[in-house]
């Protein structure tokens, strides 16, 4: 799996806007930069910083006063293909020192506003405190974040926090998890407690499932195997989940995809308690101290640090 650098995310996303700059009136309070060894420092700093490739042109503007002491704006102007997008710095009245001021909108925070519209609910619904994780059935890492979580986390905190699970399975390198995200959602529309059932199993057997001969027809087999079993446990309408077995719509397992490339999310498994992310998997003492953190937060005390454990007695001889 390739990872993209937070730095080139954030460019491309910057030149996805695709603006176009026309004319404008030159200010009289601002200046041009006319010293040319000045402005290869800045052009190499900025290329550098943000990854831009070397077919993106970098045009400097004219620097203005700011509202900040000791410095003055500057844009940088970044064009390819005929679309250009402007990005504002601060350039150091001693020309030493550039810096980028960025803002924030605190009202509208993606991370904090998951849909978990019709995901079942593992721990109390009505909780303070939301973990959500990001899995993929087939991700050998999401099992052992799983295995983290359930039970000792959940038997830690009880009734003050719940888990949902959303699917982002990585099919470029797991060829049966998309196959199994959709058959979780199958047991999900009749019953919860259904979904879980699977999801632990998958969890705890995923190998079993890929086989020894890694014959994907033979793992979709499994899976639908596993599912009507769970079907049975829980006394499901077994008609309507061969039905969806059978049909395989993928719709509400895309879109939890698209969910996660919206949230830059790049691997499995990956946290976001009450919106503060974790990336990966973490022994589950990492991931008390953002829950505990969370719960304060909602003016929830957390439960105290478990024990420490007792010292192994040694026998003198």
């Amino acid at each position: 799996m390739q990872f993209v650098s937070v730095r080139m995310a954030m460019f491309a996303a910057v030149l996805g806007l695709s603006l176009t700059v026309g004319c404008k009136a030159q200010d009289a309070a601002s200046k041009a930069i006319q010293d040319p060894a000045l402005e290869r420092k800045i052009d190499v700093l900025v290329r550098g910083k943000f990854n831009i490739p070397a077919e993106y042109v970098l045009m400097l503007g004219t620097r203005k006063a700011s509202n900040i002491p000791g410095y003055d704006t500057l844009q940088v102007t970044v064009s390819r293909d005929g679309h250009s997008t402007p990005i504002d710095f601060l350039i150091s009245t001693d020309n030493k020192s550039l810096a980028r001021l960025e803002t924030f909108d605190l009202t509208n925070i993606p991370a904090q506003n998951i849909s978990i519209a019709n995901r079942p609910i593992r721990g109390n619904p009505e909780a303070k405190v939301t973990v959500i994780n990001f899995d993929d059935l087939e991700c050998p890492y999401c099992a052992r974040m799983h295995q983290e979580l359930f039970p000792r986390t959940l038997e830690r905190y009880k009734d003050t926090v719940r888990f949902v699970y959303k699917d982002d399975p990585l099919t470029e390198i797991h060829p049966w998890a998309l196959h199994a995200a959709v058959d979780s959602g199958c047991l999900a529309d009749q019953n919860g407690s259904a979904y879980w059932g699977y999801v632990d199993y998958m969890h705890a057997h995923g190998q079993e499932v890929t086989g020894e001969d890694r014959n994907v027809q033979k793992s979709y087999a499994v899976l639908d195997k596993i599912a009507r079993e769970q079907g049975k446990i829980f006394s499901l309408d077994a008609a309507k989940l061969d039905a969806c077995l059978t049909k395989q719509d993928d719709a509400a397992v895309r879109a939890s995809m698209k969910d996660a490339d919206a949230l830059g999310i790049e691997g499995t498994p990956y946290l976001f308690v009450d919106g503060e992310k974790i990336n990966g998997a973490l022994p589950a003492e990492q991931v008390w101290m953002v829950i505990d953190r969370a719960l304060r937060a909602a003016g929830v005390q957390p439960p105290p640090p478990p024990a420490a454990p007792m010292p192994t007695p040694t026998l003198n001889n």
